[in-house]
């Protein structure tokens, strides 16, 4: 299954990723810092969506409320 999800509060603007038998695959991030997203992308890819969304809620980046691994631990938390 094939997921878009619209991020809120964070210099990423859209994350799109596929999820099969409970696995993340083709995690991408549109916008936000490329470098850093892209190593989420790769440390991500096979993993159980349910751990991912253990290790990543809650993580804020610097002044906000959010940061794009709390916005991607919510689009895969969106997936019933």
């Amino acid at each position: 299954m094939h997921k878009t999800y619209k991020t809120s509060g964070t210099c990423s603007v859209e994350i799109n990723f596929d999820i099969e038998d409970n696995k993340i695959h083709n995690l991408e991030f549109t916008g936000g810092c490329n470098g850093n997203l892209k190593g989420i992308a790769a440390l991500v890819e096979g993993q159980d969506k349910d751990e991912v969304i253990k290790k990543l809620k809650g993580i804020k980046c610097g002044y906000r409320n959010t940061s794009c691994p709390d916005q991607l631990a919510n689009a895969l938390e969106s997936i019933n």
